[in-house]
């Protein structure tokens, strides 16, 4: 692989940060439709958070569907998003929630797919003390 012209190819990188970006607005508002849309629809996706362990689409919905509206703004820091060729990427990035002093790390890994476009594939979320 030669990584000069693969990695970061910058319309894909542009592709997969508005992706990013449209998720993290979703997640700040609450917009359940939109985090649903971009979650790859299959019963192979993870999504690890602080407290739950969710296998599958249809759990992932679950919680949200479930969750509360308030509390969820936040800043992020230190948001590195990394694109391995045309379909595959990564998302990493810290956050703190407005009000609190905590740190919390996010990492979730993006797969174009060719009926649903970017999609998150895994997502972990974490919390430091």
């Amino acid at each position: 692989m030669d990584t000069n012209t693969t990695i970061n190819l910058p319309n894909v990188l542009a592709e997969v940060t508005a992706a990013f970006a449209r998720y993290e607005h979703a997640l700040v508002h609450n917009e359940v439709e939109v985090l649903d849309a971009l979650f790859f629809h299959s019963p192979h996706t993870v999504r690890y958070g602080a407290t739950e362990c969710l296998h599958g689409i249809d759990a992932i919905r679950a919680f949200r569907s479930g969750r509360s509206a308030a509390g969820l703004a936040r800043t992020l820091s230190n948001t590195v998003i990394t694109t391995y060729g045309r379909d595959f990427a990564t998302a990493s990035t810290e956050f703190t929630r407005e009000g609190s002093a905590r740190t919390g790390r996010q990492q979730q890994t993006w797969v174009c797919m060719p009926d649903q476009g970017w999609c998150v594939v895994a997502a972990h979320v974490s919390l430091m003390d």
